[in-house]
């Protein structure tokens, strides 16, 4: 859970400067979030959701 917060926070956060910056118009950040939210509730969500979470692993296992 505090991962995939975490996640959201910084996609957010890159997705606000994305706008700011005049990189990415409002009409396609709408489109962007709507894709997110639909493609969570369709039946790739587990296995993104798995795919991250090994990722997550992944660059918790590297030591520095």
């Amino acid at each position: 859970m505090a991962i995939s917060l975490s996640v959201v926070l910084m996609l957010g956060i890159i997705l606000v400067v994305l706008i700011r910056g005049g990189s990415l118009k409002g009409g396609p950040a709408v489109v962007a979030v709507l894709f997110g939210f639909f493609l969570a509730s369709t039946g790739m969500a587990p296995s993104i959701n798995r795919f991250m979470n090994s990722i997550a692993d992944t660059i918790n296992q590297i030591s520095f």
